[in-house]
């Protein structure tokens, strides 16, 4: 069997690592053996810090995915909607320009009581002509 060897801790710590060898070790000596295992083959030190968390990560994430909402939507105001109205009045043009305009209508008609008047005075004088021969 093993010696035992007393370390002196400040009571705050001593509780701290006691809670932390019961939720994760079966002993105190496998807590410290992990612990410094840990450090040891990652080959850091306590004292640096690994980088951002998950949360803040997360959080970062979050504005970024915000900010590209926001562009998307000043896309769809400023460019989208616009040349969807622009093309909107394009196709509203197209079929007025299949109607004839008012303007048209009366030149037609015009046109047609011309030749209306002009096929009833050649009948006219096509009974004429054949009353005086």
């Amino acid at each position: 069997m093993d010696s035992f060897i007393t370390i002196r801790f400040k009571r705050k710590t001593a509780k701290r690592f006691q809670e932390f060898s019961k939720k994760n070790f079966k002993t105190h000596t496998e807590t410290m053996e992990a612990i410094l295992d840990f450090f040891f083959y990652n080959e850091i030190s306590p004292k640096e810090k690994l980088g951002p968390t998950g949360r803040t990560i997360e959080a970062k994430l979050l504005k970024r995915i915000n900010a590209v909402i926001a562009i998307m939507r000043d896309v769809e105001k400023t460019q989208t909607k616009p040349t969807v109205a622009m093309l909107e009045s394009l196709f509203q043009i197209d079929e007025q320009k299949k109607k004839p305009l008012i303007l048209e209508k009366k030149v037609m008609e015009e046109k047609g009581n011309i030749r209306f008047a002009a096929s009833k005075a050649d009948r006219q004088e096509k009974e004429n002509g054949n009353n005086g021969v």
